[in-house]
């Protein structure tokens, strides 16, 4: 089944490495590097947990450090690099072979969000916003956030994902005959995540009928003539069949170092170095545990009648009517349609809204981002930060130059049919979940080969 994964839908199963029995799974799994990344307490506060115990931490490069000297960064880097390979020394891993783990974790709002983990190949997948590969980026890549990723996973031996990968399946095809067998998988493991991050449950999933069942219904998400009459497209049109919710950036990361290492490997060596493959966790974006939250969006420095002005005038030079009204509050805003966007806006006690007619974009996101990216270009002393909850915004906003935007939740419904149209999202268009619910790291997998370590 395997080589059919491989050659059909880019996924490899054929291993994953957990940590042993003789590890404390509750200190070994930590939460995605790149969140809490204001709050350094947080990591500390796991560091005192963990101390020198085995634990993820000690193989990743948590975000809020980032700031540190380069000469601290380097040793980090390099203490990352020792540890993955001492772990796989001492004999800290087991193997599990030609399956998915199946993955029930229940969040915050007491949902479970389900998922399979595997590995997908980096030949089918393409960063860039115009992609047509079989799985894409939602987002727009941030060149500048990859070398320090980069630095880590070129030297390194072990991959930790907490990249999520998304598949667009609302009849659960998919996940459906996996929920069915559940009693009969081997489970392996079963505990609760540190820091409030709820539970986590994994099970062997290698049982050959429900494998091609899985087959099957990934197959059939990607045929053209179903694909084409799902999305309104033509037959011609490259399917979509995996998007990247969380983890652009560390899959990009993934991609490039790819691009680098096979430049020096034969036709052979190409098809089976394990760094061709990156481990993720597969969710269908149908997923009742899975929530997508509006990322709204903070200026600092404003003048917000200039700012509202240049809007205007942006939009207008490029052929698009737009204006904007004030409001006694926020509830007398109109609603948004197809053909015209409502945009709220508040600053210094007052509110109003910015109105789009016919934008060019799918999402509102869209249409505010693509303004405040030429704004900020040429408005250098101005800083725009990326919050989430109404609340914050509306806080922020009562100070002075200080303007805030709110932007609408997401249609989960609607991220697939958005990227095929529109390509990659602009960036923080949404979240999947509050900090406490992105994906810990736990599994791993070898991305250099033995012979080479």
């Amino acid at each position: 089944m395997n080589n059919k994964f491989k050659k059909e839908l880019g996924i490899d199963i054929a291993s994953v490495l957990l940590p042993n029995q003789n590890i404390n799974y509750e200190k070994w799994a930590v939460v995605a590097c790149d969140q809490y990344t204001s709050e350094p307490e947080y990591w500390e506060n796991v560091d005192k947990l963990i101390h020198d115990e085995p634990s993820t931490l000690h193989l990743i490069y948590p975000e809020v450090y980032l700031e540190e000297t380069q000469d601290k960064k380097q040793h980090r880097i390099a203490s990352i690099n020792k540890t993955m390979c001492d772990y796989l020394d001492n004999g800290y891993f087991c193997e599990v072979q030609n399956s998915f783990i199946y993955v029930e974790r229940t969040i915050s709002t007491a949902k479970t969000r389900k998922g399979l983990v595997c590995a997908i190949d980096l030949e089918h997948y393409d960063f860039s916003k115009d992609s047509e590969s079989l799985i894409r980026a939602t987002e727009g890549t941030i060149l500048d956030r990859l070398p320090p990723r980069i630095l880590i996973r070129e030297k390194a031996c072990l991959e930790l994902p907490h990249i999520m990968v998304l598949f667009d399946d609302p009849n659960n095809t998919v996940m459906e005959p996996i929920i069915r067998n559940k009693n009969n998988m081997k489970m392996l493991y079963s505990f609760n995540l540190m820091m409030n991050g709820g539970h986590i449950e994994g099970y062997q999933l290698n049982d050959i009928n429900v494998l091609q069942d899985i087959y099957y219904s990934l197959l059939n998400l990607k045929s053209p003539e179903i694909f084409s009459e799902k999305y309104n497209v033509t037959s011609s049109t490259s399917p979509l069949l995996f998007a990247v919710g969380d983890g652009n950036h560390s899959l990009a990361t993934a991609k490039s170092c790819w691009e680098n290492i096979k430049e020096s490997l034969s036709d052979t060596e190409k098809t089976t170095h394990p760094a061709r493959y990156a481990l993720v966790e597969l969710v269908n974006v149908h997923d009742s545990g899975l929530e997508f939250e509006p990322i709204h969006r903070v200026l600092f420095n404003v003048n917000a009648d200039n700012v509202l002005k240049e809007l205007v005038r942006f939009y207008t030079e490029n052929g698009v009517e737009c204006g904007y009204e004030y409001m006694e509050n926020l509830n007398e805003q109109p609603t948004t349609k197809s053909s015209k966007h409502i945009i709220p806006f508040l600053h210094n006690n007052k509110s109003g809204y910015i109105w789009v007619n016919n934008p060019q974009f799918t999402l509102e996101v869209g249409t505010l981002q693509n303004f405040l990216d030429h704004y900020i270009e040429h408005n250098q002393d101005i800083n725009i930060d990326y919050v989430h909850g109404d609340e914050v915004v509306k806080r922020l906003s009562k100070q002075d130059s200080i303007m805030g935007f709110l932007l609408p939740s997401m249609k989960k419904g609607d991220l697939f049919k958005t990227v095929i149209s529109d390509g990659a999202l602009p960036r923080k268009t949404f979240s999947m979940g509050e900090a406490e619910d992105k994906r810990y790291y736990l599994e791993c997998r070898k991305i250099l080969p033995d012979h080479m370590r």
